[in-house]
């Protein structure tokens, strides 16, 4: 459905997403170490403000207030760009997930969405690829080897995971015939989750997820055991803390699109229309929570093992999903 929206109604949505983004990225930071500090036995933050829940604002503080250096072989132009170039397109990203359907305020309508794309699925596997090149260029801008390690590392992960996660989704949008999020999130609305004609496919996304993230057991691109801190390591301040939220709005996106594409986004019983945002909120959090419980049990994986099992498992098994959903959904049709 096409809504007219006045532009200080499309400011005030802007505004509010990147508030929400922004503050839902500091206390996951949080929500992680409390965490795993349960998991490890030990406590977590617990002195800064209310039991530890000022430390985000500390954190923050701290960081802006380092000082900020440029390293002497370092390409400068490309070193201060690439930390914008990543939290640009983990940002942009968001804008494209479905909260809800419409609302009111003022006497005018308005989505609750940033924007309803016809190929919102392609923008946001463009924007993942291109956030990518910031960490890319921040490795090799750097002028240190250890960071072009992290940077070549992370050009080839992307390669190899990004392939499997793009199969992945094939198969959801056979399904739902559109590669639009809202229509994606309507056609599960008057059928079923994807997740239970699709759990190969699903389960193959969050892999692949896990791995686009640079999150453990995938984290090869940082390795502090074996890069210092991979394409991060030269960052410091401000920028390496743009780094750190680029990352972690990326797990908040990519947790909106799984929760989009397989759990029926903003789909729930009981909570009427103008709350449904709360439901996706909730299945964002679920994959949230995965990436932290993987993180606090799984040993980092090789290199030539995190290349095998994406190339010789993932990709495969994405296949394998994609031929079965063609031909089901072909006869499927057929029929009709």
């Amino acid at each position: 459905m096409s809504v007219h929206e006045p532009f200080w109604l499309m400011l005030i949505k802007a505004g509010l997403l990147a508030f929400t983004v922004i503050t839902i990225f500091a206390y996951v930071m949080l929500w992680e170490r409390k965490l795993l500090g349960r998991f490890q036995a030990r406590y977590g933050p617990n002195r800064t403000g209310l039991v530890g829940y000022m430390q985000p604002l500390a954190d923050v503080v701290k960081l802006i207030f380092k000082e900020d250096f440029v390293p002497r072989g370092a390409n400068k132009v490309l070193f201060h760009v690439a930390p914008v170039m990543a939290i640009a397109c983990a940002v942009t990203g968001i804008a494209i997930i479905p909260f809800g359907t419409t609302g009111e305020l003022f006497g005018h309508e308005f989505t609750m969405y940033g924007t309803d794309l016809s190929v919102g699925v392609l923008v946001l596997f463009a924007l993942s690829g291109l956030g990518f090149y910031g960490m890319i260029l921040g490795g090799w801008a750097s002028g240190n080897k250890y960071s072009l390690l992290g940077a070549a590392r992370t050009a080839a992960q992307l390669v190899s995971y990004e392939v499997a996660m793009g199969l992945s989704i094939i198969g959801v949008i056979m399904i739902a015939q559109s590669l639009s999020l809202v229509d994606i999130v309507n056609a599960q609305m008057n059928s079923v989750w994807y997740i239970l004609c699709q759990p190969l496919g699903f389960a193959v996304f969050v892999v692949a997820a896990v791995a686009e993230t640079n999150r453990t057991p995938f984290d090869l691109p940082e390795a502090e055991s074996e890069l210092v801190a991979g394409y991060l390591t030269e960052y410091g301040g401000l920028k390496f803390a743009i780094f750190a939220m680029a990352e972690y709005v990326n797990m908040i996106v990519l947790s909106g699109l799984g929760a989009t594409l397989f759990l029926g986004g903003f789909d729930g019983p009981w909570l009427p229309q103008w709350l449904s945002w709360l439901w996706l909120l909730a299945k964002i959090f679920v994959f949230l929570f995965l990436f932290i419980w993987l993180r606090a049990t799984l040993p980092r994986l090789r290199y030539d093992q995190l290349m095998r099992f994406g190339w010789k498992v993932l990709l495969p098994l994405a296949t394998l999903n994609l031929i079965v959903t063609a031909i089901v959904v072909g006869i499927f049709f057929q029929n009709d």
